[in-house]
Order: C-alpha cells, then sequence, then structure tokens
C-alpha cells in the first residue's frame, strides 16, 4: 500500500511540474506577443500623431495666409477705390477747366459780329482744313497745317485768331450751324491745349452752310465747304516788327 501512495504521490508532482511549466510557457509566450505588437505599432502611432500634428499646423497656416490674402485684397480694392475717386475728381476739374475755357472763348454769331470786333486788325497769315462728311475729327494732314500756323505765333505781338466753320448743303440749316461750330471748337481745342494759347485770343463763328467757298454740285465742292478758315490777325502797325509774315515756319527767310 505504501509503495502505492508513493507512486502516486510522484505522478502528482510530474503533472504539477508539467502545468507549471506550461503555464509558464503560455506566460512567456503572451508577454512576448505584447511585446512584438506594441514594437510594431509605436511606429506607426508616432508617424500618425506627427501627421496629425502637421495637418493641423498646415491648417492652421493656410486659414492665417487667408486671412492675409482677404485683408490684403480688402487694402487693395480700398486704394483701387481711391484712386478711381481720385481719378474721377480730377476728370471732373479737367471737364470743368475745359468748359471754363470754351465758355471763354469770343464767340459771335455773325461774320459781321467778327469784323466789328476786328477793324482795328490785319491778317498776318491763314490756313483752311477740310473735314469728311458730318465729321469734326482733325486728321494728321490738318493738324499739320495748324502746327505750320502756330509756328507763327512766337514773332507775332498782338495777335487773335479768327476761326470760321463751315459746311457743305446737305441736311438742314439748324443741323449744320452746330456742325460747323464743333468744327471750329475742334481747331481751337487742338491749338489752345497743344500751345497754351489763352482762350481770349480766339474769335469763333459757326457759319454753317451760308457762305460757301465752291460749288455744292460736285463731290469736290461739297468737300472745299466742309472747312474751317483759321485766320491770325495782329493789331500791331506796320513799321513795328510784329509779324513774321515773310518768315517759312521753319523760321528761315
Amino acid at each position: 500500500m505504501r509503495s502505492n501512495n508513493n507512486k502516486d504521490m510522484k505522478i502528482k508532482s510530474a503533472c504539477t511540474a508539467v502545468f507549471a511549466s506550461a503555464l509558464a510557457l503560455t506566460f512567456t509566450v503572451g508577454c512576448s506577443t505584447k511585446n512584438y505588437v506594441r514594437s510594431q505599432t509605436a511606429p506607426i502611432i508616432q508617424q500618425t500623431n506627427d501627421l496629425d500634428t502637421k495637418t493641423a499646423a498646415d491648417h492652421r497656416n493656410i486659414v492665417d495666409t487667408d486671412e492675409r490674402a482677404k485683408t490684403g485684397i480688402a487694402g487693395a480694392q480700398s486704394a483701387a477705390n481711391t484712386a478711381d475717386q481720385h481719378a474721377l475728381a480730377a476728370g471732373q476739374s479737367a471737364d470743368a477747366a475745359n468748359q471754363s475755357a470754351k465758355e471763354a472763348y469770343n464767340r459771335v454769331d455773325s461774320l459781321s459780329g467778327v469784323v466789328a470786333n476786328l477793324d482795328n486788325y490785319k491778317q498776318v497769315s491763314d490756313v483752311g482744313v477740310t473735314f469728311a462728311f458730318d465729321k469734326y475729327v482733325l486728321t494728321a494732314s490738318d493738324k499739320k497745317q495748324l502746327d505750320d500756323l502756330a509756328a507763327n505765333l512766337t514773332n507775332t505781338r498782338g495777335y487773335i485768331l479768327e476761326v470760321t466753320g463751315g459746311t457743305d448743303s446737305v441736311g438742314d440749316a439748324a443741323y449744320n450751324y452746330q456742325l460747323s461750330q464743333h468744327r471750329a471748337d475742334a481747331v481751337v481745342n487742338y491749338l489752345a491745349s497743344k500751345y497754351n494759347i489763352p482762350p481770349h485770343k480766339f474769335y469763333l463763328i459757326g457759319i454753317g452752310k451760308d457762305q460757301q467757298v465752291a460749288s455744292d454740285s460736285t463731290a469736290a465742292g461739297r468737300a472745299k465747304n466742309r472747312r474751317v478758315d483759321i485766320k491770325l490777325m495782329t493789331n500791331m502797325n506796320s513799321d513795328q516788327p510784329s509779324t513774321a509774315s515773310s518768315t517759312k515756319p521753319n523760321g528761315q527767310m
């Protein structure tokens, strides 16, 4: 019996040892697995955290950039609006100055009015420019002729400019009076702005089709009637060195 008891004890001890070994192995394997998983996932977690941080920083930068851009656009728009207002004010001032200059021109209602005002003047030189049908825009050729006339002004004292606009016979009288006045204005505005001629130096009249210089029965004649005649006049005596009537445009005798 005692022998059997010893045998049972040995068996139990062996079983206990096997169980303990198995338990220890299981614990060891489990710990190793957890350590392995942590070693593999830790870099991924760190990369994810880093990416989140960078994404947040990028978002803040984008928001900051957007705010700066909005501020810059608002500032630029404000500056543009201010510039537009200044340009508008300058344009209005220029228009007012131009209108004042036009009002200062000597405008007469008839050729007899021109003559009455110019009794003490004699003609030094004259030039004529022509216009396209129903137009009052100066061509390059017209401007060249006006430039040649203006070349005499620096050597002419006590001068005025008689400017007479005309038309052909096409159209009604009221419209042609207005058109001839526009043509005279075009000449005066060019000379006044380019050569700084004071407004009171000009005597303007638009005679429409009242006094034609050629027959209106031909196209060539009508073209000649669509004109503005400009006369340079002086009130200086003939014995005074008042003009350069015999002087060529380039100043040579």
